[in-house]
């Protein structure tokens, strides 16, 4: 169970910054193997606040099978990153297959998009509540929500338990909180 994992981060234009590198940098430091994955439009996109994040791969270069779990930041860039059917099924994909599936912020639009919230525990940040809500998830206004495998923060200031709950699931098994 424990050792080094595979990680993906997925971005497009307009991501959140700190939903990007916060949990990039802290989950290197524990050791994975984390890689950034755009949609495939180009090889560098830029956050909010315009800083600029290098690809590793497109996702038309990468499979499920070979990734333990996928990082979705928020931002604007789940909005456009939704719109690419192969990052849909890559998120779908690593759910089905029992992986890690960790979203904050606006990256619960993948999650909606994807078809794995129906019955499912999970938070947002509020102004997309309705939206998880209506793809029939239970929703908890919380630091941070996990339901097996799926793991869900609001915003931001909820980065640290949110990683440290990437973290602790990467060990596995999955603990329901």
């Amino acid at each position: 169970m424990g050792g080094p994992k595979r990680i993906a981060i997925l971005v497009e234009d307009l991501y959140q910054v700190l939903e990007v590198w916060y949990p990039f940098y802290r989950l290197r430091e524990e050791g994975h193997d984390v890689v950034i994955i755009g949609t495939g439009t180009k090889k560098q996109y830029g956050s909010k606040e315009g800083y600029p994040v290098d690809v590793h791969f497109s996702i038309d270069q990468v499979v499920a099978t070979d990734f333990d779990a996928v990082v979705i930041p928020g931002g604007w860039a789940p909005d456009i990153m939704r719109r690419y059917e192969k990052m849909v099924m890559f998120v779908r994909d690593l759910y089905q297959q029992g992986k890690v599936v960790a979203s904050i912020c606006h990256g619960g639009w993948m999650l909606v998009s994807a078809g794995i919230l129906k019955g499912k525990k999970a938070t947002s940040f509020y102004a997309i509540k309705d939206d998880l809500i209506a793809a029939g998830a239970h929703f908890e206004d919380k630091e941070v929500v996990v339901d097996s495998n799926l793991i869900t923060s609001r915003k931001p200031d909820d980065l640290p338990r949110f990683t440290q709950e990437i973290i602790q699931q990467l060990k596995g098994p999955y603990v329901k909180s």
